[in-house]
C-alpha cells in the first residue's frame, strides 16, 4: 500500500507561516533543491488544501518557476494533484482533481491503487483532517533555523495527543534540520 507523507517547514519556534502568513523566511538553496527532487521522484501524486493549491498554482506553471526551477516546475507541474475544498468550483492547473468530499474514502482508495508515494506540502487545515482519519503514514518536518516570535502553529486547532517515533534525520548545510516521523 502506497504511503501518504506529509512534509511542511516549520521555523524554530513552531511556525509554519508568519503572523501575515508570509513564507519569505524559507530557506530554499541547492542543496535543499537536491533533496525536493529527490523526493519528487518518490511520489506520482500531490495533496493540496486550497489555500496551498491556489500558492502553487499561481507559480509552478509561470515562466519565473520554468526558467529558474525547471527540473522540480516540472514534476510540480506533470504530477497527479489532488485538492481537497468546500469552495472551488474549479481548478485549472494541468493534472488536477478537485475533491469536495469523502475525503477518508478518496484517500483510502488512492493507497490501494498501484504507484509511488503520495505527497501533502503544506495544507495544515487539510493534515488536521488526515490525522483525525489516521490517514498520515509519514510526517517529514523541517527545523528552518530561523525564530519568528509568531505566526501559525503547525497543528494548531489538533484537540488530542498524537504519539510519533522519529526514524530519520537529515542535516542541511545550512543549519535546516529534516526530522522523520511514523505514528506510533
Amino acid at each position: 500500500m502506497r504511503k501518504v507523507i506529509f512534509q511542511m517547514m516549520i521555523s524554530l519556534d513552531g511556525f509554519f507561516e508568519g503572523p501575515n502568513r508570509e513564507l519569505d523566511w524559507h530557506n530554499v538553496d541547492e542543496e535543499f533543491n537536491e533533496y525536493a527532487i529527490g523526493f519528487l521522484h518518490t511520489v506520482d501524486t500531490l495533496l493540496f488544501g486550497r489555500v496551498t493549491y491556489e500558492l502553487m498554482a499561481g507559480y509552478w506553471p509561470t515562466l519565473s518557476a520554468t526558467t529558474n526551477d525547471p527540473i522540480v516546475a516540472g514534476k510540480m507541474n506533470s504530477l497527479r494533484k489532488m485538492v481537497f475544498s468546500k469552495t472551488l468550483q474549479k481548478v485549472g492547473w494541468e493534472n488536477t482533481q478537485l475533491v469536495k468530499e469523502n475525503i477518508g474514502e478518496e484517500i483510502l482508495k488512492l493507497k490501494r491503487e498501484l504507484g509511488k508515494n503520495i505527497a501533502m506540502f503544506g495544507s495544515s487545515d487539510l493534515a488536521l483532517t488526515f490525522i483525525k482519519q489516521n490517514l498520515i503514514d509519514e510526517y517529514r518536518i523541517i527545523v528552518n533555523p530561523v525564530v519568528l516570535g509568531k505566526g501559525k502553529s503547525l497543528f494548531s486547532g489538533l484537540e488530542k495527543k498524537i504519539s510519533l517515533r522519529l526514524t530519520n534525520t537529515k542535516r542541511f548545510d545550512s543549519g535546516k534540520v529534516l526530522l522523520y516521523y511514523k505514528p506510533v
